[in-house]
């Protein structure tokens, strides 16, 4: 699979001008609270993938907002700023994610495989990112996300 940052010149003009997949969203963590919980003994991994799922689906949906997306993003109070300027365009209004696979690769860790959309356009297909299990939440990696929005070429402060 390729990363995020191998992506050619189309898919960089696709993410800037969606104004960024970072639009994401969290809204599941009040909407609802079970589905963003952890993968504890009694939880199977089948639920663990598709909670992974959910919350990656719902970080990437352009209508979720910007404060709910910080709980979907590891260490997201960092970039509240960021999201909240994110949230701010229309274009990314159009954002939204297709989760293909998910892989747990340990108990606070997991491969997934998703194409970001900027309407019904694919703009960053098949690509790789790691979720991270935080405070008895799955969420986005920093690292994951830091690589996309370096695609549009103005990286928040916090992905230094």
């Amino acid at each position: 699979m390729s990363s995020p940052n191998s992506r050619g010149g189309r898919t960089r003009s696709l993410l800037a001008l969606g104004s960024l997949v970072a639009v994401g969203a969290i809204a599941i963590g009040v909407a609802l609270p079970g589905a963003v919980g952890a993968s504890t003994g009694s939880v199977s991994t089948t639920t663990t993938m598709k909670t992974i799922e959910t919350n990656w689906t719902t970080f990437f949906k352009g209508t979720t907002p910007a404060a709910k997306k910080e709980t979907l993003l590891q260490d997201g109070s960092k970039f509240a700023t960021f999201l909240s300027e994110q949230a701010k365009s229309k274009a990314a209004l159009s954002t939204s994610v297709k989760v293909t696979k998910v892989k747990l690769t340990s108990k606070t860790s997991a491969r997934v495989t998703y194409t970001i959309y900027l309407g019904t356009t694919a703009a960053e297909p098949n690509a790789s990112g790691t979720a991270v299990l935080q405070d008895k939440v799955w969420k986005v990696s920093d690292t994951s996300f830091c690589a996309l929005v370096s695609l549009e070429g103005a990286a928040p402060k916090a992905c230094s």
